[in-house]
């Protein structure tokens, strides 16, 4: 038995580039049927799942809102939604 000794290295794995990090959490909808939108730091979208789980919940732990998203910042990130839903909505910063 060899033990593998004489066998061919595996090649390198190819470099590539990670994904951006999230930078915004963005909760709108009322408390029932909330959904949080996670956005990266040009304000693309990331994800968008459910707000009453627990991984919003720790991702906000600490975090105090920053405010709303009404600005004209989120024009772009948020152009499907009615003013009224942007400016009750909850935007946090996440800290990297």
């Amino acid at each position: 038995m060899n033990d593998g000794y004489g066998h061919e290295v595996p090649p390198q794995h190819s470099p590539h580039s990670l994904r951006p990090v999230t930078r915004f959490v963005v909760v709108m909808g009322d408390g029932q049927a909330s959904v949080a939108r996670l956005f990266r730091a040009d304000r693309t979208p990331a994800a968008e799942f459910d707000a009453n789980t627990e991984e919003v919940a720790q991702l906000i732990r600490g975090e105090p809102a920053t405010g709303n998203a009404a600005g004209s910042e989120w024009d772009g990130a948020l152009a499907g939604f009615a003013l009224a839903d942007r400016e009750t909505a909850r935007v946090y910063e996440l800290q990297v």
